[in-house]
């Protein structure tokens, strides 16, 4: 790190946006600030700077730190996923212009973002808990998946300018982070920085991490990850990085960002998709309601899935008129359930690993908690268990319909 560096505070931010020519525009530089850090998550400073004229006008600064700010500093960890942030952000614009925030200004010294606020948006995450419909988000999300994850493949690039782009996008600290935290650390007890619900029965916990078919499966997942470089991926696509009004959705966050399988992006919304449906019961008690909330749940999810194969095989056949019809299938079919194996790790270390999501630990009753976490890992392991067999979107539905609320709760 360059000695240049430090960290922000709301007096130091609102001095580097009145010094940042690049937003000059739209908040002058006499114009009187205000700000507030909003940093949610588990790695990084965020700052919202505003206008006190016109509170219409704003930014975000997003600042990396030198370490996991979930843990501190005595897990330190390289700032330069800032640069790895702006460079995927770009080149997310250039695909999918209006499904990512503005990038304004990087600045490599300080390792910090100036991006647009989406102010009026929310996490998607805080929507899903509320029960909150998103009519246009499966077609947008899959959008984002196809455009990014196609036209950053071998599938289009030529390749040497894919083999550039890998190097380009080397990640090797943040994707150890994701062995560590997704592949490795939920199935070992005695991993230091694991956590759960100690109401969740101790036993099945052991058995999962006993369970040999689990393990291989895990084992493979992980070996998937670390070695087919297929696309730039997100990395780190939950619907904590999705931010959404009821009209549009934008990805946010893809500081994860590498060249890793397909798979790990689609399985990691499919995977949060199921998180929600598994805590539906626990934040709304009218059965009726949670009920048809987690049918719009599944049905979002097979339609997320769908959109994005048609969308996917439509810029493969627009790009290369002759890939056989028969390739394209198996690849389509061998995807998919790549998806679904990530998904199961993706749910897995969300009640197993150190970190966790609010539509689990937020309901408020801590029996219904560990019974939706339980719900989480049953729908997991099967999945896991049996992805190899499943055939299309309608059958992965039917198995998690299958893990029923006898099995659940």
């Amino acid at each position: 790190m360059n000695d240049s560096y430090y960290a922000l505070d709301e007096r130091t931010a609102i001095e580097y946006a009145r010094a940042c020519a690049p937003i000059h525009a739209l908040l002058p530089p006499g114009e009187p600030l205000l700000c507030e850090e909003i940093g949610d998550g588990n790695l990084n400073l965020i700052f919202r700077i505003v206008s006190a004229r016109d509170r219409a006008r704003s930014v975000i600064i997003k600042q990396a730190l030198p370490y996991v700010r979930l843990v501190g500093e005595s897990w330190p960890l390289s700032p330069e996923r800032a640069r790895i942030e702006s460079d995927a952000l770009t080149l997310q614009a250039q695909l999918c212009p209006d499904l990512v925030p503005q990038l304004y200004h990087y600045e490599p010294t300080l390792y910090l973002t100036v991006m647009q606020d989406l102010r009026d948006a929310l996490i998607m995450r805080k929507g899903l808990i509320e029960g909150q419909r998103y009519p246009n988000f499966a077609e947008q999300i899959a959008e984002f998946l196809a455009q990014t994850l196609f036209k950053t493949s071998d599938l289009f690039l030529d390749s040497a300018a894919k083999k550039q782009a890998v190097i380009r996008f080397t990640n090797p600290e943040l994707c150890k982070l994701t062995e560590d935290v997704i592949f490795t650390e939920p199935y070992l007890a005695d991993a230091p920085n694991n956590r759960h619900n100690p109401l969740i029965d101790p036993a099945r916990i052991a058995a999962l991490r006993a369970n040999a078919d689990v393990l291989r499966e895990v084992r493979w997942l992980k070996w998937a990850f670390m070695t087919r470089a297929e696309a730039l991926i997100h990395g780190d696509l939950h619907t904590g990085s999705i931010m959404v009004t009821p009209e549009h959705a934008w990805v946010i966050d893809p500081e994860f960002a590498f060249y890793g399988p397909i798979g790990f992006d689609i399985g990691a919304v499919l995977g949060n998709l199921v998180i929600a449906y598994a805590a539906q019961p626990g934040h709304n008690p009218d059965q009726q309601q949670h009920a048809a909330y987690q049918d719009y749940l599944l049905q979002t999810l097979a339609e997320v899935w769908q959109r994005f194969a048609t969308r996917f095989d439509a810029l493969w056949c627009a790009h290369d008129p002759a890939a056989p019809t028969a390739f394209r299938q198996s690849f389509m079919l061998a995807l998919l359930r790549d998806s679904i194996g990530f998904a199961a790790c993706k749910m897995i270390r969300r009640v197993l690993g150190v970190a966790h999501v609010i539509d689990l630990e937020q309901i408020a009753d801590p029996a219904q908690r560990a019974r939706a976490e339980t719900w989480v890992l049953i729908i997991a392991e099967r999945l896991l268990l049996e992805r190899a067999s499943i055939a299309d979107i309608a059958a992965l539905l039917a198995t998690i319909r299958e893990c029923n609320v006898g099995d659940g709760r």
